[in-house]
């Protein structure tokens, strides 16, 4: 009898277990106490993840707070995702690579055209996922944040700029997000193919919830 390897140190029931394929959006609702665990099934992929409160999804993810509190940009584990009330909403409980992104943002069709040319105008981007995902519970625009990018490797330059190089992960690495309240968990499985975060070739992740 084989063993998924994906499960390994996930204590409790799990309660949802689904593939997100490539460039997908995913939407998911986190009770407190939960874990969320994101496998990086083929590695190298970066997973752009927003959070909102169940409650009042006026209550959301703030990239500020979270920097500010820890006094550092990139996220590891033990940090905790704080809310724009400053309110714990997820606890990075563990994570298979050193470091996550909180700076770099989710990419557009906008910013494709930009930094890589008119010809990718067409292209699905992060913004779009968001959209998608946000609109299934009366989301807009509007309610878009500054994202984590799970995975994904944008370093401080000395001279100050950002950089996005390889991932800085592999086949089956993990990061488990423990729920601090009951959230809502909107994800964009990276869609880009114009820089290395996905290696150029964006592929699926898991997503398993544990009680």
């Amino acid at each position: 009898m084989s063993t998924d390897t994906h499960l390994a140190g996930l204590s409790g029931t799990i309660v949802h277990d689904e593939i997100v394929p490539a460039r997908a959006p995913w939407l998911y609702h986190v009770a407190k106490g939960q874990t969320l665990r994101i496998v990086d099934l083929e590695g190298n992929q970066a997973v752009d993840f927003l959070l909102y409160s169940a409650a009042d999804d006026a209550e959301r993810y703030s990239a500020q707070d979270t920097v500010a509190a820890q006094g550092n940009l990139f996220l590891r584990a033990g940090t905790t995702l704080l809310s724009n009330e400053g309110r714990p909403m997820m606890t990075i409980a563990a994570s298979a690579v050193d470091y996550h992104d909180t700076i770099g943002g989710a990419c557009s069709c906008e910013s494709n055209t930009l930094r890589y040319g008119h010809h990718t105008k067409w292209q699905h981007a992060c913004v779009e996922n968001f959209l998608e995902a946000n609109l299934w519970e009366g989301r807009g625009k509007r309610d878009i944040v500054s994202n984590i990018n799970f995975f994904m490797n944008v370093p401080v330059e000395a001279d100050g700029a950002l950089g996005i190089v390889d991932g800085i992960s592999a086949p089956g690495l993990t990061v488990d997000l423990k729920a601090e309240m009951d959230v809502v968990v909107v994800v964009s499985n990276c869609p880009q193919i114009n820089n290395p975060c996905n290696a150029f070739n964006p592929t699926p992740v898991r997503m398993i919830v544990a009680a």
